[in-house]
């Protein structure tokens, strides 16, 4: 049975089409150095992109944050036009829609590489029309994607054990005996201290302030890796931020059970919030390969084992004080999920 291709493969493999001397133009216009705004996890892939030049294990390797991010610098302005050109039907386009606007950017002027950086964008941040955006992909010869390379079973890295020779290990296991002996032998003797009794003052009780533990440093709520496109439209020190809401959430593919139906409504973790939207990662009753456990579901009043997306989605919500609001994670249960 074929797997379906996950929306950050979508980001990869466009990746992976575009020229690489696109890419390197895209992310040759940011400045990464010490810049504050981008988390490490964004900030430092694409740095080493910069330097190394090697568009194919960025590619395949980096974080999807950073992955999306560099798709983002070349999908944001032809991005814009094609909203502007579905209009009344830019939130929730029909496939033919999607697919005669795109054929006006491209008419534009547009390159393929954009386009496909475009679709490719939209898969990977869940828009409404994600689900359009894979079918242009798949079906449209001049945007195919080429397959990922195929990774070794076993990737040798930190976690996988060094082989040592056994005679190696013999003769480094005699250098450190003989170094604790030398260490040994060279040790000055001191002589003998008389043992001087403990005056009053010694014996005296410590000061409350003296005896009491070190205080343990307060560890916060961590910090979320937001993209370039994310950081212009969005706070992550927003009120709304680590709540769980209720919001009708698209879905990524038409429901062939309810194919008139777009979306449902369930609870999301607000992950950042701006002017009249907000960023989530949704909630559902079922797992997947690219969700994990909801440790505060029983807390947070739901009534089933629910299951966290890595995904990000953006709502656009007209007002957010009538937002329906379920709960706040603590800081502890919101590091767990980063």
């Amino acid at each position: 049975m074929t797997l379906p291709i996950t929306s950050a493969q979508y980001v990869r493999r466009a990746l992976l089409k575009i020229d690489g001397a696109t890419l390197l133009a895209a992310v040759d216009t940011l400045d990464l150095r010490g810049n504050a705004k981008l988390s490490a996890v964004i900030a430092m892939p694409l740095r080493s992109l910069q330097q190394r030049r090697d568009v194919a294990a960025f590619a395949t390797s980096a974080p999807i944050a950073a992955a999306k991010g560099l798709l983002e610098l070349i999908a944001m302005d032809p991005l814009e036009r094609v909203v502007a050109a579905l209009g009344d039907h830019a939130d929730s386009p029909s496939f033919e829609q999607l697919s005669a606007a795109v054929d006006v950017e491209l008419a534009r002027g547009s390159t393929v590489d954009e386009v496909v950086a475009l679709l490719a964008f939209a898969i990977g941040e869940e828009f409404p029309a994600a689900a359009h955006c894979r079918r242009l992909l798949d079906e449209r010869t001049e945007f195919a994607l080429p397959a990922l390379p195929a990774l070794p079973d076993v990737v040798p890295g930190l976690l996988t054990p060094k082989q040592v020779d056994p005679e190696v290990r013999a003769q480094r296991r005699a250098r450190r005996e003989e170094e604790k002996r030398k260490r040994r032998n060279s040790a000055p003797v001191h002589p003998a201290q008389p043992v001087r009794a403990k005056s009053e003052k010694t014996m005296a009780p410590r000061s409350a302030s003296a005896s009491a533990p070190a205080p343990v440093p307060e560890v916060g709520r961590r910090r979320v890796p937001l993209t370039p496109g994310e950081l212009e439209r969005f706070r992550s020190d927003h009120p709304f931020v680590a709540s769980v809401v209720l919001v009708e959430v698209p879905y990524d593919s038409v429901d062939r059970t309810a194919p008139d139906q777009h979306a449902k409504s369930r609870p999301a973790l607000v992950v950042a919030a701006g002017d009249g939207a907000i960023l989530v990662r949704a909630i559902y009753s079922n797992p997947s390969r690219r969700r994990v456990l909801f440790q505060p579901w029983r807390r947070l009043g739901l009534d089933h084992v629910s299951y966290i997306d890595d995904e990000r989605i953006v709502l656009a919500l007209a007002d957010l004080d009538n937002v329906e609001r379920l709960g706040r994670l603590s800081d502890d249960e919101w590091n767990t999920l980063w």
